[in-house]
């Protein structure tokens, strides 16, 4: 395949920008469609995630093209999950028992306009914004935009068509509409939404809390997490149910209640935010949502990659890294068939990739309940000491499921999924058992979780789980 040909990229967010910089590397004459403006000369955070866990999978996209060492500086290590509860005491639980394995709080803004600028330092790139896609239309390659200034319409046609737009992806929303081939759809919520808060920097400029941690207020059927930012602040989240429970979003309807719901849940939190009334009635409470689809891709003509084709509820940390590593296996792809049509290439793509973004979408909401509720179980933190041991004490023979899934980026999420949550049976079951326990030796915990481990495994292939 000539890489003169044209490729339309549909949406400049942080998939379709690092996307649009590795297909210019690559030497493809490639137009990027963004319907918001350039962020890079306007706030226009509103309601999105201020900032990203950023770890392996994503960093491996980075290296990829080259911004390994701009993108470090954007970014706060952020070492564990600083527990907080009810009654202020705190708790740091590592990620790992590797020192060197660790996430990172990073400005979405930041590493997007940081993409931006990169890809368009190739004369091969060319990027637009204020350009709505309303429809695709995929039999003949061409894609229905409108400028939002102008409110003109036009037709962009491409020798392909990918769209990076998200979960509301024009691409998808033409594929299933227009009923021309048998495409499967999902798009299931959570019962509980998201708000975005804040902590901001004390009146010198620092800190106000612990910064080399994601902190946890977790409260069984609802949770506050918090990131920390480079300017001193914390972008905080309430996860919270719509409307169940004593407190949920349809009844935090003045200040009075919003203050009285904080000072009971997470006083310590409250302390740290003066702003919360002004922050809670003025952001917007947003869903929480899960799309799966197939097929990604219509003959060689159109593909979805990124939340257009797998859009995750937040709580791995992995929506961006997924993303990302979409961009790095697209990449192996069309490196293994550099004479092969688009067609070949998709369907290749597709096949090898689609398994593992369905396994980390529900990776992420086993971990929604294991961050609100499981965390703060005994049972749960003598399994957490216990791994940490292990990883510790045996780095090359063991690694939790948070570890598989987050820093072992050469394994695929579906193989971390299974494998870890094989080991999360196995030594659950032991501590409720009483066959191991946190005081015992190391070694033969692990020998015990091993032979255990491949017990459920060896199960879950005879019932075709595996």
């Amino acid at each position: 395949m000539k890489t003169q040909q044209n490729i339309l990229v549909i949406g400049a967010g942080l998939c379709g920008s690092l996307l649009a910089l590795r297909l210019g590397q690559r030497g493809y004459n490639v137009t990027v469609y963004e319907m918001r403006t350039d962020l890079r000369k306007t706030d226009i955070s509103a309601g999105r995630s201020i900032n990203l866990a950023f770890s392996n999978r994503g960093n491996k996209a980075i290296k990829l093209v080259g911004l390994e060492d701009q993108v470090k500086e954007l970014c706060i290590p952020m070492n564990g999950r600083m527990l907080h509860d009810k009654e202020s005491n705190t708790f740091l639980s590592n990620y790992s028992g590797r020192d060197y394995e660790y996430i990172n709080s990073i400005s979405r803004e930041k590493l997007n306009s940081l993409l931006l600028t990169e890809a368009e330092k190739y004369d091969n790139v060319a990027i637009h914004f204020n350009k709505k896609c309303n429809s695709v239309d995929f039999e003949n390659t061409t894609a229905h935009f409108q400028d939002y200034i102008t409110k003109e319409e036009f037709i962009e046609d491409a020798d392909c068509i990918i769209a990076t737009d998200g979960a509301g992806s024009a691409l998808r929303k033409s594929y299933y509409l227009e009923r021309k081939f048998l495409f499967s759809f999902s798009q299931n919520y959570l019962t509980h939404g998201y708000k975005e808060l804040s902590i901001l920097p004390s009146e010198t400029g620092d800190y106000k809390t612990y910064k080399n941690a994601l902190h946890i207020w977790p409260r069984g059927d609802f949770m506050v997490i918090a990131l920390p930012n480079l300017d001193g602040s914390f972008t905080v989240t309430l996860f919270l149910s719509y409307a169940e429970g004593e407190y949920n979003f349809n009844n935090l309807t003045t200040p009075e209640i919003v203050t009285e719901f904080f000072q009971k849940e997470f006083p310590d939190a409250l302390e740290l935010m003066p702003n919360l009334v002004k922050d809670f009635f003025e952001n917007p409470t947003a869903p929480l949502g899960t799309v799966k689809c197939s097929p990604w891709h219509y003959k060689g003509n159109t593909l979805l990659m990124g939340d257009s084709a797998h859009a995750i509820v937040p709580f791995y940390g992995q929506g961006m890294n997924a993303s990302f590593e979409d961009v790095v296996e697209f990449d192996q792809v069309l490196e293994a068939n550099k004479d092969a049509d688009w067609e070949t290439i998709f369907t290749a793509y597709e096949k090898t990739r689609k398994k593992d973004t369905d396994a980390i979408a529900d990776l992420a909401i086993d971990n929604f309940h294991e961050m609100k509720d499981h965390v703060g179980q005994a049972i749960f933190q003598e399994k957490r000491k216990i791994e940490m041991a292990l990883e510790k004490e045996f780095p090359e023979d063991y690694s939790s499921k948070y570890s598989l899934v987050t820093f072992n980026e050469n394994i695929g999420y579906r193989e971390a999924m299974l494998k870890g949550r094989a080991q999360d049976k196995a030594i659950l079951k032991m501590l409720a058992d009483g066959v191991i326990s946190a005081s015992d030796d190391i070694k033969d915990i692990l020998d015990k979780v091993k032979i255990e481990t491949e017990a459920i495994l060896d199960d879950h292939k005879v019932a075709g789980l595996g």
